[in-house]
């Protein structure tokens, strides 16, 4: 809401506060003028666009660019309200007056709402009120689209997979290799969905590795003739720790599609693309990383609410009757009276590692365990090796 002199107020409102709108939907409103004084207006428009802009700055050389999606202006009248053969009219205090205004969006592929570090995609209505001798005020107001992208096409519905293999040397010495394969059974995915992953992991080095999965989004920008690009990770999973001359598989592991935009493929200056990203971290050396491309859509596919309700069915058909547990169950048995002395673990054949990892690309630090000894002999005031020595005289 803007207020002025003599106009008291002027607003811009949609007739679906917060919807967000697809290609031929139309957008509709009205803009609220009250004034404070008898004014005289010349008229009253609205401009509505949606652009793609990216810009950024190379030393002294600006990089810009713009790609239009929508362009609308009108010239908007009251009904029944009588008008100036200039086309004037005369606004009276006390009184709101709203024009209404209504615009379908273009047919075809439109580019998401976005803003990213680089660049956006913004639409927007302006409305303009002209007085004669005043300068035009004005106001704007941001509205949301969606390109509507459908993820149950065969071509998203199809499995993809990828496999990769890395030497590792140490001092130019031979270390073995770290292989990764993995597969997933489709290409696209709605906000919510989970990504089974499945994945074969293989080390024969020396060293320690640790497997891990992540969504990376990938965002490009275009513009000059330059290219900048701008990656971040949005959501990961590890594995365990996978020692040398050992082997690890996924089987549905699982990583979710958390809260994202949809993908922008359509745009010639912009582009927001995601990626599985599927790596093993090699103390040491450069990660072996698998990129699985993704598209993330706006029409669910279904994946999740299967999901869950599956979980659902499962936890319901359970019960603790069938279970059979006892009332009052059993204390488990001493470990002293279970294992014989000459069977005994005295100290962890492998090291452990460090399982807290707070950053992605954490190294992996070793630490020396603690061990719990057996506890002391029961006290007596009678010294055996003083008994001992007498036996011996």
């Amino acid at each position: 809401m803007v207020v002025f002199k003599k106009i008291k107020t002027l607003e811009l409102v949609f007739s679906e506060e917060g919807k967000i709108y697809g290609s031929g939907e139309k957008v509709a409103g009205r803009v609220v003028v009250e004034v404070a004084e008898v004014t005289r207006i010349t008229q009253v428009s609205i401009l509505a666009r949606g652009v793609a802009k990216v810009w950024w700055s190379k030393g002294p050389q600006q990089c810009k660019q713009e790609m239009e999606y929508l362009r609308y202006n009108d010239v908007l009248t009251l009904d029944d309200h009588p008008v100036d053969g200039d086309g004037s009219m005369i606004l009276r205090p006390g009184n709101t007056y709203e024009f209404k205004f209504g615009f379908e969006l273009p047919q075809g592929p439109l580019g998401t709402t976005f803003k990213g570090k680089y660049g956006c995609v913004d639409y927007w209505v302006k409305a303009f009120l002209d007085r004669p001798s005043f300068p035009t005020q004005a106001i704007k107001k941001r509205f949301e689209v969606m390109d509507q992208i459908d993820v149950n096409t065969p071509d998203l519905m199809s499995p993809i997979s990828a496999k990769k293999e890395k030497k590792v040397s140490c001092m130019f010495i031979p270390d073995g290799h770290v292989s990764v394969s993995a597969r997933i059974d489709r290409k696209g995915f709605c906000d919510g969905d989970d990504i089974c992953i499945n994945a074969d992991f293989e080390n024969t080095c020396s060293r320690i590795v640790v497997p891990k999965a992540a969504i990376v989004a990938k965002h490009t920008y275009l513009a000059n003739g330059e290219t900048k690009v701008f990656t971040q990770k949005l959501s990961c999973v590890r594995g365990n720790h996978i020692i040398s001359g050992m082997s690890e598989s996924w089987r549905g592991k699982t990583l979710r599609v958390k809260k994202i935009k949809p993908s922008i493929l359509g745009c010639n200056i912009l582009r927001v693309e995601y990626f599985l990203q599927i790596y093993v971290s090699v103390p040491g050396s450069k990660k072996i990383i698998l990129e699985l491309p993704l598209v993330i859509g706006s029409k669910s596919s279904g994946i999740g609410s299967r999901s869950s309700s599956m979980a659902s069915q499962t936890s319901s058909e359970m019960s603790w009757v069938d279970l059979n547990i006892p009332d009052a169950p059993e204390a488990p048995p001493c470990y002293l009276d279970v294992v014989p002395e000459d069977h005994r673990l005295e100290s962890p054949t492998t090291p452990l590692l460090d399982e807290l990892d707070n950053s992605f690309d954490s190294p992996i630090f070793m630490y020396a365990p603690e061990f719990k000894f057996m506890p002391p002999p029961t006290y007596t005031e009678v010294d055996p090796c003083s008994a001992l020595n007498n036996n011996v005289q």
